[in-house]
């Protein structure tokens, strides 16, 4: 099952020269896509108009079979598809870590009961159970990424879009990061300079180059 399409999109920031004409995108239930590129060619854009944080100055966005087109449309999708920032402080911004991956289910209207779990089993997943009373401004960079992950991850999406998920972390929190995705059941398209972490964790790796996506040769 297809979960997002974009289909012919163009698009370019103001002022700018285009980051994408007339490109295609695709994400299915089962895929997990990994995606390199050079700075500015465009992976974190690609990212925003899916979740339509972003819109295009041409083009369809689809989710789920149907296209999205008003605000209420992408706030369905964005319960679904998961979005890891490339910057964890546009992720982070309540005062403790408990907070912060509360923050999402509670506001999917799940009860207390239910969201203490699942902060409490999302954390000790990532080996960050007794993280939860830390003050999220005094963490470290790769403490920060590990626990935007986690806000993630609590909501339990359908699929994800990691924006360079393992920058800041050492060798060992990154197996960890990737033993949790290994093991979890979700889809996902990654953007990454790491090519062996796209090597390990994905299923098939594209460069986007040029504004389109592309095999790697």
């Amino acid at each position: 099952m297809e979960l997002i399409r974009l289909e012919g999109v163009s698009f370019a920031y103001s002022g700018r020269p285009p980051v994408f004409q007339g490109m295609d995108f695709s994400l299915s239930e089962g895929q997990r896509l990994g995606i390199l590129g050079p700075n500015g060619a465009g992976k974190s854009t690609l990212f925003q108009i899916c979740l339509g944080l972003l819109h295009p100055q041409q083009g369809k966005v689809y989710a789920n079979g149907g296209l999205c087109q008003e605000e209420k449309d992408f706030r369905a999708l964005r319960r679904e598809l998961g979005y890891l920032f490339q910057d964890p402080d546009d992720q982070l911004f309540c005062l403790t870590v408990a907070e912060d991956v509360a923050f999402g289910p509670l506001n999917l209207g799940k009860g207390r009961r239910e969201v203490q779990r699942l902060v409490e089993d999302t954390l000790d997943s990532l080996g960050l159970g007794d993280y939860g009373h830390r003050l999220t401004y005094q963490l470290s960079g790769g403490e920060k990424r590990l626990i935007s992950l986690a806000t993630v991850l609590s909501m339990q999406p359908k699929a994800l879009l990691l924006d360079e998920p393992s920058t800041g972390l050492d060798s060992e929190r990154t197996a960890v990061m990737e033993k949790v995705l290994d093991e979890s059941n979700l889809s996902w398209a990654m953007v990454s300079h790491d090519l062996g972490l796209l090597e390990r964790t994905c299923h098939n790796i594209v460069r986007l180059e040029g504004g389109l996506l592309k095999d790697l040769p």
